[in-house]
């Protein structure tokens, strides 16, 4: 009788610690703030006026000020990564020694900032191109560090550096099951801000959101 309560105490011991490694092991569940729901970004999709994209040619990236500090010694960057990353250690300025970060785009997972960049969902010579180019440098440097959106996700470096400036009919998150949201995301900020969109994009969006 002893050794059989010996034996159900261990397996509920055992249970309880791949329990534990199964919670602690899973991926930060942190987004960005305010993306719609399907319906929501398909209505506001139909609104978008649709153009072709212009002044390409005179896009500067410094015209898009960033990162700027956005509270004490923290900047835009480092408060996303405090923001969508799970156990997040900061020093004295603002910078992340440890924690871990999820990328959405591929579904890896970090455990050093520096394989980490902040992606722009419309990049800055997207949104230079869809209207941003007749803005003035104070809403530029607000659109650059919108943390009050879907606009700046944690990702994979490298998978960042493969999207570079193109938008939905050019590049998509190379992980299927995240292409809704990531529409949604995207139609949300073009919406918020105004933005045009060429005829193709609209294609791809509206493809994306019928994955939902």
């Amino acid at each position: 009788m002893h050794r059989k309560r010996a034996l159900s105490a261990a397996f509920s011991v055992t249970c309880a610690t791949v329990l534990t490694l199964a919670i602690t092991t899973q991926p930060a569940a942190a987004t960005p703030p305010n993306i719609p729901s399907a319906a929501t970004a398909a209505s506001r999709l139909a609104t978008l006026t649709v153009a072709a994209e212009s002044h390409g040619s005179t896009y500067d990236r410094d015209l898009f000020p960033h990162w700027i500090t956005q509270s004490g010694t923290c900047n835009t960057r480092e408060e996303v990564l405090k923001r969508d990353g799970a156990n997040v250690v900061t020093d004295s300025s603002c910078a992340a020694v440890s924690g871990s970060w999820y990328s959405p785009y591929d579904g890896a997972t970090w455990t050093a900032a520096s394989d980490v960049d902040i992606d722009h969902m419309v990049p800055l010579a997207e949104a230079w191109a869809s209207g941003a180019w007749a803005w003035t440098t104070a809403q530029r440097q607000q659109y650059a560090n919108d943390l009050g959106g879907p606009e700046l996700w944690a990702v994979t470096d490298n998978v960042n550096q493969s999207k570079s400036d193109q938008d939905p009919a050019e590049w998509q998150p190379p992980r299927t099951a995240e292409r809704c949201r990531y529409a949604r995301s995207w139609i949300q900020v073009k919406w918020y801000y105004s933005l045009t969109l060429d005829s193709a994009e609209k294609t791809a969006l509206s493809s994306m959101l019928a994955s939902c």
